[in-house]
């Protein structure tokens, strides 16, 4: 079994991040700490630091890095994340993880940074390309997992497929451009200490599932 650690999933819209951290939590029993999950859990819940992002959050103004850090230091203080788990969305910049510096030293798990790289052609197709279904909610790509009838749900003939308003082709190109331009500092903080491992996320999900495993066990993860 191999030594606790935090490990932080770095992915583009599109690179399979989300795909690869539930697979970790099902196959091995790493819990996926989102901090989409924690804002959604803050607009109910009824504690001091909830009502302060509440109110952030009802202004219209971002949440300041220091509040996000403090929802995440204690969403990691539950029992399930006594063991390794896997940060989705935190940190998304270098100031962000120098936060999370402070946070593993605390708990005495070091850092895993693992980019799942995909070519921004992929990512494109994969984000236009992506459409459900409204019955039954699963997923197509006209591009790489087409329906049997274009345009509609192989199990509800019925229901015509939907596009999500932000898979457009320009609103994906903006998302994408976006996602380079902040993330290059948070790659090169992590390169810079020699902890990133980099892997190709253009392959099949069990092929990228069997490398990630291979890397949380046997990562140089010093801090």
């Amino acid at each position: 079994m191999f030594m606790s650690k935090i490990i932080v999933l770095i992915g583009a819209p599109g690179a399979g991040k989300g795909t690869q951290a539930r697979l970790l939590e099902s196959r091995l029993g790493i819990p996926q700490i989102s901090t989409g999950d924690m804002f959604r859990e803050m607009k109910k819940a009824d504690t001091p630091l909830a009502k302060e992002v509440q109110k952030i959050m009802s202004s219209g103004k971002l949440v300041p890095d220091a509040v996000t850090y403090e929802m995440v230091k204690a969403r990691t203080s539950r029992d399930d994340c006594h063991g390794t788990f896997t940060l989705d969305g935190f940190p998304r910049t270098a100031v962000q993880a120098e936060m999370l510096e402070t946070l593993s030293k605390e708990l005495g798990k070091p850092v895993v940074a693992i980019n799942i790289d995909v070519p921004v052609e992929i990512l494109e197709r994969r984000l236009t390309g992506r459409r459900s279904c409204p019955v039954c909610g699963e997923i197509y790509n006209i591009y790489f997992k087409a329906p049997k009838r274009k345009g509609f749900c192989d199990d509800h003939p019925e229901a015509e497929l939907e596009q999500r308003s932000d898979d457009t082709e320009e609103k994906v190109k903006v998302r994408l451009e976006t996602y380079e331009e902040n993330t290059k500092p948070l790659l090169a903080y992590y390169r810079k200490s020699g902890r990133l491992e980099t892997v190709n996320g253009d392959r099949d999900a069990e092929a990228i599932y069997k490398e990630l495993e291979s890397l949380i066990g046997t990562a140089n993860a010093t801090v």
